[in-house]
């Protein structure tokens, strides 16, 4: 047990006795009597002319407990009762020079006594609260120490610099690096090199003591990778109120800004649809007609496609709405192809096959099965409108292979319309589907206009399609079956 600890300890068992009025004027009248006993019993061992010998610890007792009066106290008892009974003539009152002198300066010793024993005592009252501040103050930084330790924010502290001060563990999990990693590093490590003026805005603001509330902007992790946050900046003063750095609170807000972008895309899609239902019927009934002898085997081929395209729309549903109690077969990317392509397929046609898949096939996790599904329907909706299906002869070529854990989708029209270059401007179809290989799936989109139809190279992380913590279906073959 430390020293202080010791005093604190003192203080309060003092505190608690002095709360109770019996025990102080107990302990007031108590010593003065002790002392007189003991005086009394010592008897002849000291002179008459110091027969206050055994009171002086008796008014250090009554100042600690009763204060400076119940000292005073104990000193005019201890006087009247020394004066009585020990100054000759015994129980008498009368004194000579040297007994005046002798009461005088008891009198005068014992005040003395009684300001510095309530002195002390107001000097240890002090230090008691003082010591209670201190304790209070480290359990509030303790307290705040754990909160911004255990924050799944990223909390950092930076000079006017921008050099890194502290770094907790949200941002060990947000970016990526530890926190010997980064303190004593330039934040600027953290900007991409497309924003270089970012930090030094901020910087200025926060010398001229401005705080930045939830700012959106991007960061890149250790691993390169960028990331949508919000950040909240507040300037840092010493004790004499001088901005000497700032604090950031950073929130990774790519699930919620991904799940914003998502939820635009699908109204997107859902208006460009509607837009797209009598183009596509139309694109359906010339197909279905092509391949018809009479009207009935029209109506049939009719209904058979337009339930096909009903069953591919189905597909995205399980990304959006999935019960956590359904049990059913995990997708794959040519089982999705095969949905969405038949009904542009010629039912029961004999002539070459108009959609040709080859390559590896790649299980889907269920959380990417809608944004495959809707960026495999704009393209097959765009061929239909524009390009290879237009056609009686037209057909496509799609080759799908991983490597090094990408998966590359190559997409080949063949004996559509003339193709005489890019348009002027992208189509909604076209827009959407970059959008949801680059924003959703993180990937890469390419078009080449080539003179024979359009060629589409689709890079995709296998991370982000594939199911976590399980092995892609990867199937060698030259050709899927005939859709």
């Amino acid at each position: 047990m430390s020293n202080s600890e010791r005093v604190h300890r003192w203080a309060t068992q003092l505190h608690r006795l002095q709360e109770n009025p019996l025990v102080v004027w107990g302990g007031v009248l108590g010593s003065v009597l002790l002392a007189t006993l003991a005086r009394w019993a010592i008897g002849g061992l000291v002179e008459d002319l110091i027969p206050f010998t055994t009171y002086y610890l008796a008014i250090v007792v009554a100042t600690l407990l009763g204060g400076f009066w119940l000292g005073m106290l104990a000193t005019i008892l201890s006087a009247l009762l020394a004066w009585w009974l020990f100054l000759p003539p015994v129980f008498g009152f009368s004194l000579d020079r040297p007994e005046i002198a002798s009461l005088v300066t008891f009198v005068l010793v014992s005040l003395l006594l009684v300001g510095v024993v309530t002195a002390l005592k107001a000097a240890v009252d002090l230090l008691l609260l003082e010591i209670d501040q201190r304790r209070k103050v480290h359990l509030a930084i303790g307290q705040l120490g754990s909160l911004v330790e255990t924050s799944a924010d990223a909390i950092i502290t930076k000079d006017l610099n921008g050099v890194i001060t502290s770094w907790n563990g949200g941002a060990e999990r947000i970016f990526g690096y530890t926190a010997d990693e980064m303190i004593g590093k330039p934040v600027s490590l953290l900007i991409p090199a497309d924003r270089p003026d970012e930090e030094p805005s901020i910087l200025q603001r926060i010398r001229r003591g401005e705080r930045i509330e939830h700012y959106e902007t991007v960061r890149r992790r250790k691993s390169g990778e960028l990331i949508d946050i919000s950040l909240s900046v507040s300037p840092l003063a010493d004790e004499t109120g001088k901005i000497v750095g700032a604090s950031k609170i950073a929130r990774d807000i790519t699930v919620s800004r991904n799940a914003q972008e998502m939820q635009a895309l699908l109204l997107g899609e859902m208006r460009h649809r509607i837009n797209n239902l009598f183009a596509v019927t139309n694109s359906l009934v010339t197909l279905s007609a092509r391949s018809s002898k009479t009207p009935k085997e029209m109506e049939t081929a009719i209904k058979e496609r337009l339930a096909a395209l009903s069953r591919a729309q189905q597909l995205t549903r399980p990304g959006l709405i999935a019960r956590e109690f359904e049990i059913r077969e995990q997708a794959t990317l040519k089982s999705l192809i095969n949905a969405i392509f038949a009904p542009y397929a010629a039912a029961g046609a004999k002539g070459p096959e108009r959609i040709i898949v080859t390559g590896c096939d790649e299980k889907i996790d269920d959380r990417a099965v809608t944004s495959a599904a809707l960026l495999l329907h704009e393209l097959a909706t765009n061929a239909t409108k524009y390009g290879a299906l237009s056609a009686p002869a037209g057909a496509i070529h799609i080759d799908c292979s991983s490597k090094e854990n990408w998966l590359a989708i190559i997409w080949e029209e063949r004996g559509g319309p003339p193709v005489d270059g890019p348009p002027d401007r992208e189509g909604f179809g076209g827009s959407l589907a970059r959008k949801i290989v680059e924003n959703q799936f993180r990937g890469r989109y390419f078009n080449e206009w080539k003179p024979g139809g359009l060629s589409i190279r689709i890079e995709i992380p296998r991370e982000h399609i594939a199911p976590p913590r399980a092995e892609s279906l990867i199937v060698e073959s030259a050709e899927c079956a005939p859709l």
